[in-house]
């Protein structure tokens, strides 16, 4: 096989190996039931410059509101501590992000934990969210390694638990205003954390603080 051929085999594959990079949303299947109904989701791209699926009622207005009710991130469903994601770090995650979107919310509304617990003729509405999964996976492949030999090699490190790693964090919330129970916005996200160096490396709340920093921001700005 003459350079030609080899340079145009090399394009072919690495254009479909690149096809399987990892996907900056979430995919349907990991999707779990706590929204219930989540086939009017379309991509977005927030403030900070993430992608996330969402959707927004047309008479969305937050200064319809002086009060939330959110009283904590949910781990939904029942998280199952393992070798890289320990109970320590999803507590850790539930506290940081809680305590996160108090802070950016706490800046406009009076924060409550639940609608009952509103003052009377408050105009109260109801956060539902939750960190749906928390997961490293491997890196997806990048421009350099689309060459045959080092897709094969990639792929040999993979196998081998060696290769980079993403760390990935997944949300889903709801947003209801209390006087008619009517749901105003959802959205199902993917937060991507540190990279880590190998299959074997735990997961820690540290590899998400800059990431979870950026979705506050982004929260900040849809409540603006």
């Amino acid at each position: 096989m003459n350079s030609v051929n080899k340079l145009l085999l090399g394009v072919v594959l690495g254009s479909l190996m690149l096809g399987g990079c990892t996907s900056r949303i979430t995919q349907k299947e990991q999707y779990t039931d706590f929204l219930g109904d989540s086939s009017n989701l379309q991509e977005v791209t927030t403030t900070s410059g993430q992608k996330a699926m969402r959707w927004v009622a047309p008479s969305w207005n937050p200064d319809a509101y002086d009060t939330i009710a959110f009283k904590q991130f949910e781990l939904y469903p029942a998280h199952q501590p393992d070798d890289r994601v320990n109970l320590k770090t999803l507590q850790e995650l539930q506290a940081y992000m809680t305590r996160s979107a108090k802070n950016v919310l706490g800046q406009k509304y009076s924060i409550v934990s639940n609608a009952y617990s509103a003052p009377a003729g408050s105009r109260t509405l109801i956060i539902r969210a939750a960190i749906t999964g928390v997961t490293a996976s491997n890196e997806g492949m990048h421009w350099y390694e689309v060459v045959p030999v080092a897709a094969l090699v990639g792929g040999v490190s993979a196998a081998t638990g060696h290769r980079d790693q993403d760390t990935e964090l997944y949300i889903e919330a709801e947003l209801i205003d209390a006087r008619n129970g009517q749901i105003v916005a959802k959205v199902v996200r993917k937060v991507f954390g540190e990279t880590l160096k190998n299959a074997s490396q735990p997961v820690t709340t540290d590899d998400f603080k800059v990431a979870i920093n950026t979705v506050s921001s982004d929260l900040q700005a849809f409540f603006r």
